[in-house]
């Protein structure tokens, strides 16, 4: 459950993605960024690989983001567009970059818990989700910004799936998430197996109830990565 009450500094924190770890065991499954009651921060430790602390060069932004029925403060609301894509405008907004949405081939549902279930069922058989389209090519860019929600304290697997199909060797990988309270969730542990060749700088992770009000943390967070100038 969400705390209404809690600051915003530990709404909106931003995390460094290489010591974040391993998702924790959940007895009630749900989304988080989409955003789902329960949901709890991994506290455990590890560090996958090292982190680079600043972007650089040309960056490409991919993100995967779900509008319709999702989490609020406890309620339900219906998002026009996800949180996650309301966050990656900010950003690309604010830097230049070039920007890739990931898109299911099969769409998850508008309703929550339609999409916690196929959300559980695709976690518990590691599946990898279709992407639709035709992927991007990395060889032209630097610098990799990865934005999903976090759902069941992991990116959804549709972000394993775009991630283990790409060449991250000598890219500098960031991570940013929506979320209701866990942060980067497992973002750390698998892009670390998945984005092969990859360094990792500081990733940002916004309460989705809140990402409409995260203007000027993202702008400080891009400033503390070298995306943007002061």
């Amino acid at each position: 459950m969400n705390e209404p009450n809690q600051s915003s500094a530990r709404r909106r924190t931003i995390l460094r993605a290489a010591l974040l770890t391993p998702v924790t065991a959940m007895t009630v499954p749900h989304l988080a960024g989409c955003s789902p009651a329960n949901d709890q921060p991994d506290r455990r430790q590890t560090s996958p690989s090292r982190a680079s602390g600043t972007a650089r060069g040309k960056v490409l932004l991919a993100y995967f983001s779900r509008p319709g029925e999702n989490y609020y403060y406890g309620d339900r609301t219906d998002l026009k567009v996800g949180n996650t894509e309301v966050m990656a405008h900010k950003i690309r907004d604010l830097i230049d970059c070039d920007v890739y949405r990931i898109e299911p081939t099969d769409p998850y549902p508008e309703s929550y818990d339609a999409t916690v279930e196929r959300n559980v069922r695709e976690q518990d058989a590691d599946a990898r989700p279709a992407i639709k389209g035709t992927l991007p090519s990395l060889d032209e860019y630097d610098t990799v910004l990865l934005g999903s929600p976090i759902w069941n304290v992991r990116a959804p697997m549709i972000m394993t799936t775009f991630t283990e199909q790409l060449d991250f060797t000598g890219k500098t990988v960031v991570p940013f998430t929506t979320h209701a309270m866990s942060g980067m969730g497992g973002t750390a542990r698998d892009y670390a197996a998945s984005c092969r060749g990859a360094t990792f700088a500081d990733g940002l992770a916004v309460q989705g109830e809140e990402v409409d009000q995260a203007s000027r943390d993202i702008s400080t967070w891009l400033q503390r990565i070298g995306l943007q100038g002061s």
